[in-house]
């Protein structure tokens, strides 16, 4: 969750978080986003050591020993020879280079620098001015101005200020990529500025470099610096930078199977906790006592999986990202679906912040005002945003809260609908809890408005009912006005819409199909069952749907298909599932995840499965899958602990055959989050082939609910 998210950038165009393995090293910079799908964000205060004349242009290097780890980044630049190791604090940044004996060995300060030059569909960041000043022979400071950006959000500044251990023997500055020797000040709106500091070497001497940052001003970022590293021991902040991971990671704790998959499941932990970035103290736009939370990229992936394992390891810190997101609600009014720069932008589908808010209120998570976050709730289903449609709130309000669903007059309408419904079963689940009886039964009614696209005459591989677009006048349409694709240039035409028609923004779906869309009502699966004709008839569609290949297995909306098998009573078969995509999906190498890590919530998705269940977000309820260790131990951050226990585990005996919670007989393959809040015990006995065991004992749904609940 650190401010500073320092490392190596080998490409400014296209990469969205600046590294490509096989690229060369154009500078280490010190804001980043992790894991991310979509245009660049980020990329600023960027710092390399060159030997020789300094060049604006081109001071990039070819990179051989790269070792990483959490909280460490070490390589060398084979193009001069140079030992490069980065370590972290929060807010700074911390570079110790071993250069050869050279004359003329530069550090250079790239102000300028930002990611996304050249990304497509408007997504490019754009510079808008940066300034340096370099104060003595060992230290600097300055900033950089950069708008637009995945997000497409107006101008973020970053500020910093440097130092050096060793003075410099000469300094210089650039503009325009025009050198300027002795130079101590650049500033400009429409040229990069820079900086560089030159020292004569002996072989194999170290300089060493830091680098505060700050969204408020430069003195605040020479502030930040001074607070979390005020010495020059760089080992000792490296250590400490891995104490605090290794404290974090150890939340959980795992016993048995091989090393690999506990390097796969830790690396996962890992990557789930790299974003939102934290930034208390560091609001450029009010002043509040709320904490404050960055880099929602983006909830719509988040809420899934990412939020509700924060809610199991770290309670505190979840309380704090929701009430942080409920202050973006109160200075800027909508919570965010997805924000960057300090600025909400982007929406994918619904207003997953809804979805959140539920999880959070279900759960018992202390520490929010929860009536405050109910209104920021309404407000994303009744009040229209206006021209920021894809920026917050919801999109398409008159069509869905007259006629119950969108219709193709607006973008993106059959994942809006399906999604704006689960958003209101949360919206409704938190009215009930504060007693506003009639918005609940208002909004536990358009939490079924998903059935005002289920069209029961498509038939598609022995599956009938699909999701369908539908026209104003309630008929459903056959022909669409969309993007003829995701490439540069697409074009709007009419297209013959079918159960595969996938595409982005302007499109019925974004980034999916009916086939996989067709599945998601997670909150009211038994009403979904019944619509596909039965348990045996849903079992045998879920059959299709991966033997056909149609998961996605790196696409969020699909992220819960594994386990609802579990409401149709076959929970063997999503543990068959969910152990081939770990084992086909998952590993220890750069490659090792499917796709975009999205922000922690592919890997948050692993971690999960690894523990052997999995979150119905936005409830209090997690549904079994299957284990990937002997023994998993959560150590909540309420003092409580939760284990896990797999008796004659293997890579063969993945089926649950009996189970226990708490001491008591486990009949269901699913629990509630209240069942462990006060710590407890869940254990199995595990076997080679499918059993009984789940089979009459379904999760609750909606439909549950109605039959009790007047």
């Amino acid at each position: 969750f650190g401010m500073v998210k320092l490392g190596p950038d080998c490409d400014l165009y296209t990469a969205t978080a600046g590294y490509e393995s096989k690229k060369s090293i154009i500078g280490f910079s010190h804001t980043h986003a992790s894991g991310t799908g979509g245009g660049p964000s980020y990329g600023n205060v960027l710092v390399m050591p060159v030997v020789g004349v300094v060049n604006p242009e081109n001071y990039s290097s070819p990179a051989a020993k790269e070792s990483a780890a959490p909280g460490f980044y070490s390589v060398l630049l084979t193009k001069n020879n140079i030992q490069a190791e980065l370590t972290v604090t929060h807010k700074s940044g911390f570079h110790q280079y071993t250069f050869p004996a050279a004359e003329q060995s530069n550090i250079i300060v790239d102000a300028g620098s930002f990611l996304g030059h050249d990304s497509t569909w408007g997504e490019q960041q754009i510079f808008t001015g940066s300034e340096i000043n370099i104060l003595s022979r060992t230290e600097i400071e300055g900033y950089t101005r950069i708008r637009g950006g995945w997000n497409m959000g107006l101008s973020y500044t970053v500020y910093f200020y440097a130092s050096f251990d060793t003075q410099a023997d000469n300094f210089g500055t650039w503009k325009n990529n025009k050198t300027h020797e002795e130079n101590k000040t650049e500033y400009d709106s429409g040229e990069k500025t820079g900086a560089y500091f030159t020292f004569k070497t002996k072989n194999k001497q170290v300089i060493k470099v830091k680098v505060g940052i700050s969204y408020i001003s430069c003195r605040k970022a020479k502030a930040n610096l001074q607070m979390e590293n005020p010495g020059w021991d760089f080992y000792k902040i490296k250590h400490e930078a891995e104490d605090a991971w290794n404290k974090v990671l150890s939340t959980v704790l795992v016993k048995g199977n091989s090393e690999e998959d506990k390097k796969i499941f830790y690396t996962a932990l890992y990557h789930t906790m790299l974003t939102p970035t934290e930034k208390n103290g560091e609001n450029p736009k009010w002043l509040s006592d709320e904490p404050n939370y960055d880099d929602f990229y983006t909830v719509w992936d988040t809420y899934r999986s990412s939020f509700p394992l924060f809610t199991l390891l770290f309670s505190k810190r979840q309380a704090d990202i929701v009430r942080s997101m409920i202050d973006i609600y109160e200075h800027e009014g909508y919570m965010p679906d997805g924000r960057m720069g300090n600025e909400n932008g982007r929406t994918q589908g619904g207003s997953n912040s809804d979805n959140v808010i539920s999880d959070a209120y279900v759960k018992k998570l202390k520490g929010i005002n929860y009536e405050k976050a109910y209104l920021a709730m309404k407000k994303n289903a009744e009040v229209p945003p206006g021209g920021d449609e894809r920026k917050q709130g919801r999109g398409g309000i008159p069509d869905y809260n007259t006629l119950g669903y969108l219709t193709t007059r607006y973008e993106r309408a059959g994942n809006r609908t399906l999604e704006y419904a689960h958003n209101d079963y949360s919206i409704a689940s938190v009215a009930k809890g504060l007693g506003k009886k009639d918005d609940f039964l208002k909004y536990r009614s358009r939490a079924g408005n998903w059935q005002n696209l289920w069209n029961p005459s498509i038939q598609s591989m022995s599956a009938k009912g699909f999701i369908w677009p539908r026209q104003p006048d309630g008929s459903w349409a056959t022909e669409l006005t969309e993007l003829d694709g995701t490439h540069v240039g697409a074009k709007m035409k009419k297209i013959k819409f079918n159960v595969l028609t996938s595409g982005s923004f302007p499109n019925f779906f974004y980034e999916s199909h009916s086939w996989e869309y067709s599945f998601y009502v997670p909150h009211d699966v038994k009403k979904l069952i019944s619509y596909c004709g039965g348990k045996e008839a849903f079992v045998s569609r879920l059959d299709t749907f991966f033997s056909r290949g149609l998961y996605q297995v790196g696409n969020e909306p699909g992220f819960l298909i594994p386990v609802l098998y579990v409401w149709a009573g076959r929970p063997n078969k999503t543990a068959l599932i969910v152990d081939s995509i770990r084992c086909k999906y998952f590993n220890s190498t750069r490659s090792g995840i499917p796709g975009n890590d999205d922000s922690g919530a592919m890997s948050s998705f692993f971690a999960f499965h690894a523990m052997g269940f999995y979150p119905n977000a936005g409830q209090d309820v997690y549904i079994i899958s299957t284990p990937l260790f002997d023994k998993t131990t959560v150590q909540m951050d309420n003092g409580n602990n939760f284990t896990v226990t797999a008796t004659n585990l293997d890579k063969k005996n993945i089926y649950v055959q009996s189970a226990t919670l708490n001491g008591k007989a486990l009949n269901g393959a699913w629990f509630r989050h209240t069942d462990i809040l006060q710590g407890g015990k869940l254990d199995f006995l595990m076997g080679s082939t499918p059993s009984e065991w789940g089979r009459d004992n379904p999760p609750p749904s909606m439909s549950d609910e109605m039959e009790g609940v007047n």
